[in-house]
């Protein structure tokens, strides 16, 4: 039988609150390497300018490029926040910005403003519905539109298991579980 001394039990106690306290003085500090805040000024912005969440639009840059500004994905999307040069080209006209290439989708500056403008047109149609949101970021807004008219999914973040497509799903419950860290850490 191992018998513990009352030293011996004082001193393991005070370690133990010791690292109990270093773990959450240092909390912030030491989870922010997995959950940054790059192009801090561009996104809170950018995010301001279309009156959208800037922890959002991290959450996003995280799932969609892990925070790479020369990211392109397999099918061609770019940037830090993934954007499709055919959606650059509609948002870069309907901003009015003539001599639109898709190589300015990997400057910071272009995406983050392109992308924040994509989610504000994005949260204004489904009406501040962030799993919407999410997904149509992801899927496209017309696809999405039609899993609500055809009662595929309701849209609910309850719901999230009834997402059509495979990689939607994963994506919605990834950005959503990105910005819930996001806000649990910065807010």
């Amino acid at each position: 039988m191992v018998l513990i001394t009352k030293k011996k039990l004082i001193k393991i106690t005070w370690i133990s609150i010791l690292v109990f306290l270093l773990i959450v003085i240092t909390f912030p500090k030491w989870i922010t390497v997995f959950y940054p805040q790059p192009h801090r000024d561009l996104v809170i912005n950018s995010a301001c300018q279309q009156n959208i969440d800037p922890y959002l639009v991290f959450a996003i840059i995280r799932a969609e490029s892990k925070y790479q500004t020369n990211a392109e994905s397999p099918l061609g999307a770019k940037g830090l926040m993934q954007i499709m040069p055919k959606t650059g080209a509609w948002i870069a006209e309907q901003q009015g910005i003539e001599e639109f290439t898709p190589n300015m989708l990997h400057d910071p500056d272009t995406n983050i403003q392109f992308g924040c403008w994509y989610l504000a047109s994005l949260n204004q149609e489904f009406e501040g519905r962030l799993p919407l949101v999410i997904a149509a970021y992801n899927a496209g807004r017309g696809q999405v539109r039609e899993w609500l008219l055809d009662g595929k999914w309701d849209g609910t973040s309850h719901q999230l298991e009834k997402i059509p497509f495979e990689e939607t799903r994963i994506y919605t419950k990834n950005v959503m579980k990105n910005y819930e860290a996001y806000l649990a850490i910065y807010k």
